[in-house]
């Protein structure tokens, strides 16, 4: 059956426990956290009080329970905060890179965004500029009611030279 292409293999059993899939973030996301508890005043507290309760129990304890030898340096306890130390280093690690991939995505997006506010501030000012040379062409109020004075001012002499003359009335548009 080996040879027929045409059908799937046969599953096989494995030895191994099959490991879950995970999403690709969770990882970081969970680093992440532990890294954020890591700086927090409460985990230098609860690892205060665990090393307090570790070397009280162990200097002041019954003899015949004591785990950690005073005589020893407290072995067990170095040890035990040298493998925490040993793993929250590479987890602030990566949680300092997530972080700078967030940083460098919010980057680079404030940089798209001031690309498009000075290009729309470049086209207001072509516009503003547009109208104001096309202002220049227009009659302002002013220039307006300077000509209406003009020809108020023509149309008394006018009136002022014939006095037997009627005026004529004005046409309308």
């Amino acid at each position: 059956m080996a040879d027929r292409l045409d059908q799937p293999r046969e599953v096989r059993g494995s030895l191994l426990p099959r490991v879950p899939r995970l999403r690709p973030d969770t990882l970081g996301r969970a680093s992440e956290g532990i890294a954020r508890f890591l700086g927090t005043p409460r985990f230098i507290v609860y690892l205060t009080v665990f090393c307090a309760a570790w070397l009280a129990w162990n200097s002041w304890g019954p003899v015949d329970l004591r785990f950690d030898k005073a005589e020893n340096g407290f072995t067990a306890l170095t040890l035990m905060l040298s493998l925490q130390a040993s793993y929250a280093a590479p987890l602030i690690l990566l949680a300092q890179n997530r972080q700078a991939d967030r940083d460098r995505v919010a980057a680079e997006q404030d940089r798209q965004r001031a690309e498009r506010s000075l290009a729309d501030t470049e086209f207001l000012a072509r516009e503003i500029a547009a109208l104001r040379i096309a202002m220049g062409d227009v009659a302002t109020r002013d220039f307006v009611r300077s000509e209406l004075r003009d020809l108020l001012e023509e149309i008394v002499r006018s009136r002022d030279e014939e006095p037997d003359a009627e005026p004529e009335p004005p046409a309308r548009a």
